[in-house]
């Protein structure tokens, strides 16, 4: 067994700030917003936050482009509001896990000014400066937010390499000054007592354009031991890794204890399958369920004790979790919540709640291109416009997989804004606040919240959820998610209806148990006989077996 850690048996909620609550009614949400609400996840039981970027930005990707690694966006608050959010956190117990965007830089940070402005300073090696070919660009990579991942610099005719926006340029990894630089901003964060990071994008860091290589660079795992052994890999904290194309033998890589890098890593195999293989994340496809299987399987079993997993369904740049895979009617939507949060959160590995899942908050359709903010779903809108797609398919592909439908603001109450802000929000709220919102969950036992909240608790008390081996049953079934994990003669039995009709389950007669009791169930009155439950429409139902 690995070495026991305190975040494997941990909850990591997950804050977008500009959405989340707002002080100071300026319609973007900020750090003493933050400070308010920690009683409100400190009830959820979750004993970490992952805080979307904060840091001095002109906010081109909404953070994601760094201006000042060491100072504060000036919507967010002040380095002093920072401090107070740390010292408060700490008092409830939860830690702070900071995002961390080390590919790129804003083109407005100090170092890429010097870079523009003297092509002679260090600093122009700090990022990656191409000359052109035939007068064109260096050679066809194209960035991830449309387009050629080439924008030229007038002033010298060379180009810069921008993956993502012209206003995020690539950092030069291989530029040692340049990785000490950021090494010491991170240490800059861990004195001030933060509990990790999570590091977005990761995988592009190793990068060789010139062999129009991105996702894992030859280099890569080199300098990620590097920085392990040069910041947090002393200290007792939790890191994260987005790594997009991630398999299991590459998730060892990062994340098992004897190679020094990382605790863990997002992986996205199961978030690609909705989408028609070879396209974009825009051409939609229905949910293969029985691969959505396999892939939870293959990486529950696979990691072994060489490493350790990240749960999720949403984050900042993924939809609603309950109008992607699940049913957000009026009728289902509660049912179909916690049927979904009860299949991942029983699974080996560290859960991520996205902020609004634990209200089982869902996507939105605004009438208008011009209520969306998102740079890339902008970007896509105008380039499929100009390629002859019907608005009406492009709206679609908007309303299905926009990473707005994560971002519109948290409702916390029926109120104005549902809560979020006195003054016109940033973005426009989902106008289903008025019945979904954390007011009405908080009051009602059989909410949503209260299930996550249960779900938070049994992992702390049951260690099988945390350590237990990972059996699927049911393999081939279309609708019905099943799986046991079990741990020193105990055993956990998840059994969970993914659709509307009702099935039923029959119990393998070679399971050995005596006694059975239900830990959890989104029906009040579920069948305490496993050997055949007939399921409802979304039932999920957690038996303990000993």
């Amino acid at each position: 067994m690995l070495e026991k850690k305190w975040w494997h048996n941990s909850v990591v909620y997950q804050i977008y700030p500009r959405s989340f609550c707002d002080s100071n009614n300026d319609g973007i949400g900020d750090l003493k917003g933050i400070i308010s609400k920690l009683d409100y996840l400190k009830e959820l039981g979750i004993d970490v936050i992952w805080l979307s970027p904060v840091y001095k930005s002109p906010n081109d990707d909404n953070g994601y482009d760094i201006s000042d690694y060491k100072d504060i966006m000036d919507e967010f608050g002040t380095m002093e509001d920072m401090d107070n959010l740390l010292q408060e956190a700490k008092v409830r117990n939860i830690k702070i896990v900071m995002d961390l965007v080390l590919n790129h830089t804003s083109d407005e940070h100090k170092w890429f000014i010097e870079a523009i402005d003297n092509p002679n300073s260090k600093y122009r090696d700090y990022y990656i400066f191409r000359e052109a070919v035939n007068g064109k660009e260096p050679n066809d990579l194209e960035s991830i937010f449309s387009g050629s991942a080439w924008k030229l610099d007038e002033k010298s005719g060379q180009y810069y390499l921008h993956l993502f926006s012209k206003k995020q340029p690539d950092l030069n990894w291989e530029n040692e000054d340049m990785r000490n630089e950021l090494y010491d901003m991170i240490n800059f964060w861990l004195d001030k007592g933060v509990g990790g990071f999570r590091l977005d994008v990761i995988d592009l860091v190793g990068k060789q354009p010139d062999k129009k290589i991105t996702g894992n660079g030859p280099k890569l795992h080199e300098y990620i031991h590097e920085m392990n052994n040069k910041t947090f890999g002393n200290k007792d904290v939790l890191t994260v890794g987005e790594t997009w194309g991630a398999t299991p033998e590459i998730a060892k890589l990062y994340s098992n204890p004897s190679r020094e890098e990382l605790s863990m890593i997002f992986q996205f195999e199961h978030i690609g399958l909705d989408e028609i293989p070879g396209k974009s994340k825009w051409d939609l496809a229905p949910l293969d369920f029985i691969k959505l299987k396999e892939v939870f399987n293959k990486w529950q079993t696979e990691l072994k004790n060489e490493g350790w997993n990240s749960l999720f369904w949403n984050n900042h740049d993924l939809p609603r979790i309950v109008s992607r895979w699940g049913n957000d009617s009026e009728e289902y939507r509660e049912l179909s919540a916690k049927m979904l949060a009860t299949i991942l959160h029983m699974q080996m590995g560290t859960p991520y709640i996205y902020q609004g899942e634990e209200l089982g908050m869902t996507n939105v359709k605004f009438d208008s291109i011009d209520d969306y903010r998102d740079i890339e779903l902008l970007n896509m809108y105008k380039e499929r416009l100009s390629k002859g797609y019907k608005e009406e398919d492009i709206m679609k592909s908007i309303y299905a997989k926009g990473r707005d439908n994560a971002r519109t603001p948290m409702h916390w109450d029926d109120g104005e804004n549902g809560g979020f802000s006195k003054a016109r929000p940033w973005i426009k709220v989902n106008p289903n606040y008025k019945y979904i919102n954390a007011k009405k969950n908080l009051e009602d036992k059989n909410s949503v919240f209260n299930h996550y909240k249960r779900l938070v608790q049994i992992r702390k008390e049951e260690e099988t959820v945390v350590y237990g081996n990972f059996e699927l049953l049911y393999k081939d079934h279309k609708s019905i998610f099943a799986y046991i994990r079990e741990l020193n003669n105990e055993k956990i039995l998840v059994v969970a209806n993914f659709y509307g009709d009702n099935e039923e389950f029959i119990l393998d007669k070679n399971l050995n148990y005596k006694n059975c009791e239900i830990l959890l169930s989104n029906y009040k009155d579920s069948n305490n006989n496993i050997e055949k439950i007939n399921l409802r429409a979304y039932e999920a139902i957690i038996y303990k077996l000993s």
